[in-house]
């Protein structure tokens, strides 16, 4: 994991890559319960034998699932200190490339994009790739907004 100081130090990684999560496997059951949770229980996500039968061979996982992933695998990339909270603030791009199967691996990409002064705080803009383990191409790709409160 990256440790920054404070935001200034942040600061000074505008435009690099900042780091790679580990890999995260994205479970039934996790796709389950964001069923649950978003009310959206399409049957390529949640009915196994009928998505035994779809060209990907079994359920996959909602796009706004993996999306929403990401910030917990950036939680495991870096770290800001003196940083009273972490608002979503929204996202500029997604892109879902290719579906994530039940079962399988994902981790994510962080490239520091745009840091700006805002008088709530610092919005921060880092572009995410999440890699889907065995494939060349990404599942996802999105710019993500965030803002971040100092700490008094």
């Amino acid at each position: 994991m990256r440790q920054f100081a404070d935001i200034q130090e942040l600061k000074t990684a505008l435009g690099q890559t900042i780091g790679e999560s580990e890999w995260m496997t994205v479970s039934q059951e996790m796709i389950d319960r964001f069923a649950e949770a978003t009310d959206d229980f399409q049957w390529i996500h949640v009915d196994r034998e009928r998505a035994k039968a779809s060209p990907f061979g079994g359920t996959i996982a909602h796009g706004f699932l993996t999306l929403s992933l990401i910030p917990r695998l950036i939680d495991k990339i870096f770290h800001v200190e003196k940083v009273a909270a972490r608002l979503n603030y929204g996202c500029n791009k997604v892109r879902f490339i290719q579906p994530v199967p039940s079962g399988s691996r994902i981790k994510a990409l962080i490239r520091l994009a745009e840091i700006e002064e805002t008088p709530k705080g610092v919005r921060m803009t880092s572009e995410a790739t999440v890699t889907l383990e065995g494939s060349k191409r990404p599942a996802c790709v999105a710019e993500l907004v965030v803002v971040l409160i100092p700490a008094l």
